[in-house]
């Protein structure tokens, strides 16, 4: 199975949910950071992953390729990130096939109601979970949709 992390910026939601999932999802999947610039891939590098790539077209390219994709809100938003993730990204982001698992960030313009407060390491901790989650249904539903 193929998880893509998106981030950008400094690419520190990135490397913490790296951190976490590496450990969780075992070696037989395959954690692809991809970064919006190269200081956010070098801090997902950092983390752990192995597999790792930088800019629009590799956001195209992987988003297409994946099973689940992780990282905050703002990757299926055009121009979020301080103008970082293009409508492009956005656009492969959100067309994508892949299950998408979403941190809710009160950032970019986006706020999701009837989401609890939590702290940003506990949101990872529940995204991750929620990472281990599909893959346990996807390998019991033998098909690449989690719904």
């Amino acid at each position: 199975m193929v998880i893509m992390v998106v981030d950008g910026q400094g690419g520190g939601i990135g490397k913490a949910i790296i951190e976490k999932l590496i450990p969780v999802v075992g070696s037989e999947h395959q954690v692809v950071a991809v970064g919006t610039n190269s200081i956010a891939t070098s801090a997902m590098l950092k983390a752990g992953a192995t597999n790792i790539a930088t800019g629009e077209n590799a956001v195209k390219y992987n988003a297409e390729r994946a099973d689940i994709i992780i990282g905050s809100l703002g990757i299926i938003s055009a121009n979020s990130m301080f103008g970082e993730l293009s409508p492009q990204m956005a656009n492969a982001i959100s067309e994508s096939e892949a299950m998408k698992v979403l941190i809710p960030l009160k950032r970019c313009g986006l706020y999701v109601v009837g989401v609890n407060t939590e702290s940003l390491p506990k949101m990872i901790d529940e995204a991750v979970e929620t990472v281990k989650d599909c893959i346990s249904g996807l390998k019991h539903s033998h098909h690449k949709h989690y719904h």
